[in-house]
């Protein structure tokens, strides 16, 4: 196994694990996390949209666990390139997404813990470049 390969399937592992606990866990307990997304965002100017908001970031981290398990597969047997690049650039977007709430919510340590995982991301999208090759 080569270095390059190793590291394009951990960094889609991690995001398949994270957005895999954190997508699941809004479908199981929607209305304890909505209860407490409202407290959160009370003073949002997008509070009275957090149901929605709270879908769509549901479905974006289910679609960016399945994307990333997906690229996986993609890596492993020489499939199209597009795939786990696509994963990541998904990944970098639900953070973005997250952390645009945390920041409009005035959670600055919560979303200075987004800032690693978006760090991951970044090093994601370079590693999935098409033209990347190993040594």
């Amino acid at each position: 196994m080569d270095a390059l390969l190793l590291a394009r399937t951990l960094v889609c592992a991690f995001f398949t694990i994270l957005f895999l606990q954190s997508g699941l866990d809004k479908v199981v307990d929607w209305k304890g996390n909505l209860d407490w997304l409202k407290g959160h965002f009370a003073q949002a100017f997008f509070s009275k949209a957090t149901p929605l908001l709270l879908g769509v970031m549901t479905a974006m981290e289910l679609l960016t666990c399945l994307t990333s398990a997906f690229a996986i597969v993609v890596l492993w047997t020489s499939g199209p390139q597009e795939v786990p690049l696509a994963a990541m650039g998904l990944a970098c977007t639900s953070l973005l997404m997250l952390f645009t709430g945390q920041r409009f919510a005035k959670d600055y340590p919560g979303a200075a813990t987004l800032a690693t995982y978006f760090a991951v991301g970044l090093l994601g999208v370079a590693l999935m470049n098409p033209w990347a090759k190993a040594a």
